[in-house]
């Protein structure tokens, strides 16, 4: 076993795909489990040095074993595929077997647990579940919770963070939180992966059993759509209002969406419950982080570009 080993499952994702490519950069060997080895984040961790790919289901017990077997570290954030909190127990449990000393969770806050009537968001409070059991059997833990992604918009259909182009080439996000109530914001692909490697090299003795706000900027939605419109020299305007869903969507997505505009668009919830804070923890992880402007500026129209989008020509 070696403290440069780390065991990232579900590779792929934004975040773990994040942490991957900056700690095998810097040397640490890189266990990367994703489920199939598609798409173009796939094709790029088998290019990178350092990382070992680990192909097949988190269910699979015996891939598990394999994952964690030499890891001194792991990043784990799980999603909704199949049975979370099962599988998300399953990681904890074998991560231990195999001495793990500082796994890392990605979880987020179960509002219903503070006792103001707030209500759960299912794919949260399933997260919450994991990190309340990583706590019971003692694994030597730290939780990190992400802000909202700035990589979440786009002008295609999607509901909740559609930024609508316009006929008259302004753009329009629609979305049910309070238009001056703050939120905080992450560019997970830049952002995650310094911010958890220093989790990494402080190590458990100063981080162990605490949860840390990974968001970088405060802002409101008007002030996000200032952002975008400096950015991209267009008008950019915010309208508070109910989720639209247009294209298909996965299921059990529903239920959060519907959930959220209770928390955020009827209670103003803070974000991440009443006791954690941003961005003050992650800043002091990593300065040189992205913010909203530099990537409304920078990579939105990129991103654009590559779901077949015209409008920055």
């Amino acid at each position: 076993m070696t403290t440069r080993t780390i065991a990232i499952v579900n590779s792929t994702g934004r975040q773990a795909a994040s942490l991957a490519r900056v700690a095998s950069a810097v040397g640490y060997q890189v266990r990367a489990q994703l489920r199939k080895r598609e798409g173009i984040v796939a094709e790029e961790l088998e290019d990178l040095q350092h990382v070992t790919i680990f192909e097949g289901s988190l269910e699979d017990k015996q891939l598990v074993e394999k994952l964690f077997e030499k890891a001194h570290l792991a990043f784990v954030n799980t999603t909704s595929w199949g049975d979370e909190v099962a599988i998300g127990k399953g990681l904890a449990n074998a991560a231990k077997k195999a001495g793990v000393q500082h796994y890392i969770y990605s979880s987020m806050p179960d509002h219903g647990s503070f006792g103001k009537g707030w209500p759960s968001l299912p794919q949260w409070s399933s997260k919450f579940t994991i990190e309340n059991y990583i706590r019971q059997i003692g694994l030597p833990a730290t939780f990190v919770y992400a802000g909202i992604y700035n990589n979440n918009f786009t002008s295609l259909p999607y509901p909740l963070f559609c930024m609508e182009l316009k006929p008259n080439g302004s753009f329009e996000w629609k979305a049910p939180f309070h238009p001056d109530v703050p939120l905080p914001w992450l560019d997970a692909e830049h952002d995650v992966g310094p911010a958890v490697l220093q989790i990494i090299k402080d190590g458990p003795r100063k981080w162990s059993g605490q949860r840390i706000a990974l968001a970088f900027e405060v802002l409101s939605p008007r002030e996000v759509c200032a952002k975008f419109s400096a950015a991209l020299r267009r008008r950019v305007r915010y309208i508070q209002g109910p989720v639209e869903i247009k294209v298909p969507i996965p299921s059990g997505y529903r239920e959060q969406l519907e959930g959220i505009e209770v928390l955020f668009g009827q209670y103003n919830a803070p974000y991440f419950g009443p006791d954690l804070r941003a961005p003050d923890e992650a800043l002091g992880l990593w300065e040189g982080f992205r913010g909203i402007e530099e990537y409304a500026r920078e990579v939105f129209p990129v991103e654009e570009a590559a779901n077949g989008k015209t409008w920055m020509n």
